[in-house]
C-alpha cells in the first residue's frame, strides 16, 4: 500500500525540484573533477539523511542511457548503497545521477577538456550537492523538511536544515531548540539554528522577512548549499497577490513568489501548486508535530487579517475557487512580467547617449509599461532599496518625461536624486 495521497503529493513536489538541482548542477562545466593516476575518485561520505552504510552510495558511471517513460529505473536507495526501483516518467531523462559531467553532450569536464587529460586520469563526479530546508517548525516547513529527508537520499543529494529565531517572542530559543531537535530526528545534516535581529525599516514583517533571508543567504554560503528548499503554499501566494493588489502595485507584485528566486536561482518553492491543507495533512499522517505561530493569527499583523477575514469573505462572496485563481492569476502575471522585463533590457541601451545618460525624447517613444521598468531599474542602479522603491515614485519620475513643466528634481529612497537636465533625465545620489 502506498503513502497517503497527502504524503505522496509533498513528496513529488518536492521530488521533481531535486531533480532540477541534480540536472543543473551535473550540467555545470566546472562540476566534473579530475583525479589523477592512482588516486581514489569516491565521494567523500554523506552525512545525515543522504549517507549510506560506509559513506556515500556508489554512483554508476555508466554513459547517457535512455529511459522511456513508463520504464523502470535504478537510483540510489537510501542507507543502503544499494539501489531502488523508481516510479515512472517523474524522473526526467535529463537527469542521469551518475553520469560523469564529462561526457554531457561533449560539454568539457571542468576547466579542461577530455583531451586535456594526464594520461591515466579520470573524470569522476564532485561531492553530491547539498538541499537546505528553511524550517520555522509550523506544518508547511516540517511537512517539506519531511518530503526532503525522505527524497534526497534517493536521489543522491545531501539534505539539511537550518531555523531562524527571529527573538520577538519569548521562549523562541528555546522553541528554535526543539526544531533543531526534530529535522535531525528526521535524518537531515547538517541542522542549525540562527539567531537574528529584527530591525524597523518597511515594518514589522518586512524588517523580519529581511532579517530571516540575510541569515539564510549567510548559511547556504557558510555550507557551500546548492539550495535551499521554502515552505510558501499556494495559499501564500493567494494572499501574496492580493497584498500586491492593495497596494496598487504593478504587475510584477500580482505576479507572488516565483518557483525559482534568489541569487543563482538558490530558493526553490515546492509547494506553490499544493494547498496548505494538503501540508498539514502530510504532517498529521506522518505524526510530525508541528507549531502553529501565534503571529499568524495576530490581527496585528496584515497578512494574518488577510488570511483569517480577508480570503474567506472573497470565497463566500465569490465562492470556492478563489485561491486557486489567485495563484493562476500570478502565474500569468510573472510570464507577462517576465516578457516586459526582457524588451526592457533590450530597449535601454537604444535611449542612452553616447555618455550614458537617458534621453528624454527616446524614453517618451517607449510603451509607458516599458520606459517605467528602465526608470526603475536605473533608479536601483543609483543606489535606491528596491524594498524602498514604489509605483509611485516610479510615477513622479516618469512625470519628468511625459509631463515636463520645468519641475524639479524629484527625491527617491536612498537619498538617490533624479532631475531632467537638457533633454537628459540624471538619477544619482543627491
Amino acid at each position: 500500500m502506498g503513502p497517503h495521497p497527502a504524503v505522496a503529493a509533498i513528496r513529488l513536489a518536492v521530488r521533481r525540484v531535486l531533480h532540477d538541482i541534480l540536472t543543473e548542477h551535473h550540467s555545470d562545466p566546472g562540476a566534473a573533477v579530475a583525479f589523477p593516476p592512482g588516486t581514489s575518485g569516491a565521494f567523500p561520505a554523506a552525512s545525515g539523511a543522504g549517507r549510506a552504510a560506509g559513506g556515500a552510495p556508489e554512483m554508476p558511471s555508466a554513459g547517457p542511457r535512455e529511459f522511456p517513460l513508463g520504464a523502470q529505473r535504478e537510483v540510489p536507495s537510501a542507507g543502503s548503497g544499494g539501489l531502488a526501483r523508481a516510479g515512472s516518467g517523474e524522473f526526467p531523462a535529463a537527469h542521469e545521477a551518475g553520469r560523469p559531467a564529462a561526457r554531457q553532450a561533449g560539454r568539457p569536464a571542468g576547466r579542461a577538456g577530455a583531451r586535456d587529460l594526464a594520461p591515466g586520469a579520470t573524470m569522476e563526479r564532485p561531492p553530491a550537492p547539498l538541499v537546505l530546508v528553511a524550517c520555522s517548525g509550523g506544518a508547511d516547513s516540517m511537512a517539506l523538511a519531511s518530503a526532503l529527508a525522505f527524497e534526497a537520499p534517493r536521489l543522491g543529494v545531501r539534505a539539511g536544515g537550518i531555523t531562524i529565531d527571529h527573538g520577538l517572542q519569548p521562549g523562541s530559543d528555546l522553541r528554535a531548540e526543539e526544531v533543531v531537535l526534530r529535522l535531525r530526528a528526521l535524518g537531515l545534516d547538517p541542522v542549525e539554528s540562527a539567531t537574528v535581529s529584527v530591525g524597523r525599516d518597511g515594518g514589522p514583517e518586512a524588517a523580519a522577512r529581511d532579517a530571516r533571508y540575510a541569515a539564510l543567504d549567510a548559511a547556504a554560503e557558510r555550507h557551500g548549499a546548492a539550495a535551499v528548499l521554502l515552505g510558501h503554499t499556494r495559499d501564500d501566494q493567494a494572499e501574496t497577490v492580493l497584498l500586491g493588489l492593495a497596494r496598487g502595485s504593478g504587475i510584477r507584485s500580482l505576479s507572488g513568489m516565483a518557483a525559482v528566486s534568489g541569487a543563482g536561482g538558490r530558493y526553490r518553492r515546492p509547494f506553490l501548486q499544493l494547498d496548505r491543507q494538503t501540508a498539514r495533512k502530510a504532517c498529521m499522517v506522518q505524526s510530525l508535530p508541528v507549531w502553529d505561530d501565534p503571529h499568524n493569527t495576530d490581527p496585528a499583523y496584515t497578512r494574518s487579517r488577510l488570511r483569517h477575514e480577508g480570503l474567506p469573505a472573497l470565497e463566500k462572496a465569490l465562492g470556492k475557487g478563489v485561491v486557486e485563481a489567485l495563484a493562476r492569476t500570478a502565474q500569468l502575471s510573472r510570464d507577462d512580467a517576465d516578457a516586459l522585463d526582457s524588451w526592457a533590457r533590450e530597449a535601454e541601451a537604444g535611449v542612452r547617449d553616447g555618455a550614458g545618460r537617458l534621453e528624454c525624447g527616446k524614453l517618451y517613444a517607449l510603451p509607458p509599461a516599458v520606459r517605467r521598468r528602465i526608470l526603475r531599474r536605473a533608479a536601483i542602479e543609483a543606489g535606491c532599496p528596491a524594498g524602498s522603491l514604489f509605483a509611485r515614485h516610479i510615477e513622479e519620475v516618469d512625470r519628468l518625461i511625459t509631463g515636463w513643466r520645468g519641475q524639479g528634481a524629484i527625491n527617491l529612497p536612498g537619498r538617490v536624486v533624479a532631475r531632467r537636465q537638457g533633454g537628459r533625465l540624471v538619477i544619482r545620489q543627491g
